[in-house]
């Protein structure tokens, strides 16, 4: 009789210790404590460097809708677990009226909320956990200085449990750990500044980190790169030279594409395009040469790549008559590109182009169907652009393009078939 009782009460001791597991999880998390205390910087000076610091962070990247009120949130967020909508940082009631800067620390460096909640991952936390109390307090005084937008806070569309408490706590165990920046005794303070700017207002591993299972990366300094989820975009690994590390540019070089979005014959599109016109753009020389020297200086690590198949001559046929028909005359008949009147790079070259020969033809095909559309910077107010080709290619004429460009101007790249088109075309149309 005993031994029945006992089995049948079994299970719900588990489900009591889980239970119990749980919930001390999601205590454990929500108890981190505080950090660093208060700064005494004085306030006209902390709203001033707010903004510098909230520019290089990028903040209305994705705290403004599309067609909505700056800093409003509302932004549409996709994520292999459903769709996050970016929060209200204006000091209206529906934002941050009322926050001190003791909660704002809290939410950069704890990922909490004022009222204890987790934060969801979507939002960079172990990025901004490095962020020092000095510069949080900064962008705390200078958010709190902007016009109040009344937005009220959209709820997330997440699958199942994944926008649960206990689901974040758990996640946060595995993949979050909070701390300050610590600068490196080994390198100089130049290196040390971009690495910080880099790993943490930045949050360059945001999108250029791999991705376990659970969409948790490998440490702010994971740069290995991975697809964009949602967008069909790759953020390519900027530790290897074929992809988008830059070890071997030029100093002046890599600074000018920063400030710029183009350098060298080399074009920031999609979403990093993006991330110039908000952020780098806005770097002052000081940070910009601190930055070049932190991404010159990052390991190189060679990407895998599958082996390329044997080409199908059909599709290299088709490829070269719309390359013909749609490309050369800008691109050139050899992929060289074209110069404007006054010499300067105007059409990108082909030859020699990262973006047409990385492992992944995941960007080539988004330019073609999309566009190229360079950042309009101070330094390139009117950049040249590219129309998009969705409307006039199908799904296998694109392939049949992709495929020929990957294969030409000495590029040796994989080819593309009309399935790969029509994957990354649903997973931008889920965004």
């Amino acid at each position: 009789m005993r031994r029945r009782l006992l089995i049948a009460l079994a299970p719900l001791a588990v489900l009591a210790a889980l239970a119990a597991l749980a919930l001390g999880l999601l205590a454990w998390q929500r108890g981190m404590p505080d950090g660093p205390p208060p700064s005494t910087r004085t306030a006209p000076a902390s709203v001033e460097r707010g903004a510098y610091l909230a520019a290089v962070g990028n903040c209305a990247g994705c705290h403004t809708a599309r067609g909505g009120e700056r800093l409003a949130g509302g932004r549409a967020i996709p994520t292999p677990f459903g769709t996050v909508f970016s929060t209200n940082l204006t000091p209206d009631a529906t934002g941050l009226a009322g926050w001190t800067a003791d909660d704002f620390w809290r939410a950069l460096h704890l990922g909490q909320s004022r009222d204890g909640r987790l934060l969801v991952p979507a939002h960079p936390i172990t990025n901004t956990t490095l962020v020092t109390r000095e510069d949080a307090d900064a962008l705390h005084a200078w958010l709190q200085a902007q016009p109040a937008v009344a937005a009220p806070r959209r709820e997330h569309e997440l699958r199942g449990l994944y926008g649960s408490q206990l689901a974040i706590a758990a996640w946060r165990a595995l993949y979050f750990k909070p701390g300050v920046f610590q600068p490196d005794p080994a390198r100089d303070a130049t290196w040390n500044r971009g690495a910080y700017l880099g790993q943490g207002l930045a949050h360059c591993s945001a999108c250029h980190a791999g991705r376990g299972f659970l969409g948790g990366d490998f440490g702010p300094a994971d740069f290995r790169g991975g697809l964009l989820a949602g967008l069909g975009w790759v953020a390519p690994s900027l530790l290897d030279p074929a992809e988008a590390g830059v070890q071997r540019w030029p100093d002046a070089m890599l600074q000018r594409w920063l400030r710029d979005g183009q350098a060298g014959g080399h074009t920031a599109q999609g979403p990093m395009a993006e991330v110039v016109l908000g952020s780098t753009a806005a770097l002052n020389d000081a940070d910009l040469a601190a930055m070049s020297a932190w991404l010159r200086a990052l390991p190189e690590q060679a990407v895998t790549r599958p082996q390329p198949s044997e080409p199908d001559p059909r599709r290299r046929e088709l490829g070269a008559r719309l390359y013909k028909d749609h490309c050369a005359a800008c691109h050139g008949e050899r992929g060289e590109g074209r110069a404007n009147e006054s010499g300067a790079p105007a059409y990108p070259a082909l030859a020699g182009s990262r973006i047409v020969a990385q492992a992944s033809p995941a960007n080539l095909i988004r330019v073609i169907e999309r566009g190229g559309f360079a950042p309009a910077t101070p330094g390139q107010p009117r950049p040249y652009g590219m129309p998009p080709f969705a409307g006039v290619l199908g799904a296998g004429d694109l392939a049949a393009l992709a495929s020929h460009l990957r294969q030409s101007f000495g590029h040796a790249a994989g080819e593309v078939d009309a399935v790969e088109v029509l994957r990354l075309r649903a997973a931008a149309a889920a965004r």
